[in-house]
């Protein structure tokens, strides 16, 4: 009987190693962790999100400081709004009744200001988010007249009329008249008449009745439909749609 003790198989445990021991995860870190390296990646990150943001209010929605009484009581001063860049797209174009943002340039404004290239710039970015008043060439109004159409200021009852048929501006200001100005005018395919709802604060199209364009803003001079009151919180909102121009029909009679 074989009583001599055979070796064992040694544990693999046990057995010297042959490569480098894989290090944890922690020795992957740098030995020091600086104040500088963090500052650096939270600066990165506002850099992206920064990006971000100036990308989405340049195609998708922009924020819009609401800078005077002109549209109250829809719009407040201090409002910031959210306009809707995509409500346009493809084809589609302002109605009668929209509150929309746009680029008075040739037509409330016959030569934009001159102003310093970079303080020009870094007012745009702070205004593109919100942040700033917007330029002095953009304008919030609401449409009353889409090409083709005839305003005129005022029937017997003082309302205006569209295509011969009169407008309840339900949303005008306390007190105000639809309008103490007279006019009589037809819309240029491919233009809008705007005007504020605040009609005795209002500068817009009834303003440049005698200036080159006749107060008509070109729709592609449009930025976008105000969609949302988005703050102050108190007067957080969607702007409903306004039904004062669903009785107006399209010009020569037939429904609009």
């Amino acid at each position: 009987m074989d009583t001599e003790a055979k070796p064992s198989e040694r544990d693999r445990s046990s057995a010297p190693a042959t490569a480098p021991e894989e290090g944890s995860r922690s020795s992957r870190v740098p030995d020091r962790w600086t104040p500088s390296m963090s500052w650096r990646r939270t600066a990165a990150l506002g850099a992206v999100c920064a990006v971000f943001v100036l990308l989405l209010s340049n195609y998708v929605v922009q924020p819009f400081l609401i800078p005077s009484g002109s549209m109250e009581p829809t719009l407040q001063v201090g409002d910031r709004v959210l306009v809707n860049k995509l409500a346009y797209r493809s084809g589609a174009v302002p109605h009668r009744g929209d509150v929309v943002v746009f680029d008075g340039t040739g037509s409330f404004v016959q030569e934009p200001p001159r102003e310093n290239p970079v303080t020009g710039l870094m007012h745009s970015v702070a205004a593109s988010l919100g942040l700033a008043e917007p330029a002095r060439t953009d304008y919030v109004k609401r449409v009353v007249g889409v090409g083709g159409d005839r305003v005129v200021c005022c029937d017997k009852r003082g309302r205006i009329e569209v295509n011969g048929r009169p407008v309840a501006e339900g949303y005008l200001y306390p007190g105000d008249e639809p309008s103490r100005v007279r006019f009589d005018v037809v819309v240029p395919d491919g233009t809008l008449w705007m005007m504020g709802d605040h009609r005795g604060n209002s500068r817009d199209s009834r303003d440049h009745l005698g200036e080159p364009g006749g107060g008509m803003v070109p729709v592609d001079m449009v930025i976008g439909r105000v969609d949302w009151i988005g703050w102050p919180p108190s007067r957080l909102r969607s702007l409903p749609d306004s039904a004062a121009f669903a009785a107006v029909g399209a010009p020569g009679g037939g429904r609009g």
